[in-house]
């Protein structure tokens, strides 16, 4: 199984609108990906992992996919995914891909 994580990280000046991503931008996830994908979570950061430490990313998407030629599916389809970025934050996601073991 492959994971892809998409993190937008804490900063300042960091804007981001948690009803748009959840209301609008994940449904066209279902929309441009969806046939690729085995599953996906939305983590919204609350805190750091030291007592009073601020989370540092807002918001932490993965979305599981089944192997490599999902990947490349995937990969076809998410430019209007990845368009729709202004429209809920400001901050640039950090992307990873994984092998989950």
């Amino acid at each position: 199984m492959i994971t892809i994580s998409v993190m937008y990280p804490e900063g300042e000046g960091a804007t981001f609108d948690m009803d748009y991503y959840m209301n609008t931008h994940m449904p066209l996830v279902d929309k441009h990906v969806g046939h690729v994908l085995k599953g996906k979570t939305v983590l919204q950061g609350v805190a750091g992992g030291a007592p009073g430490s601020s989370a540092p990313y807002r918001v932490m998407a993965m979305l599981q996919l089944g192997s490599m030629a999902d990947l490349e599916e995937f990969g076809k389809n998410a430019g209007p995914l990845m368009a729709d970025v202004p429209n809920f934050t400001n901050i640039t996601p950090s992307m990873q891909v994984s092998e989950v073991k």
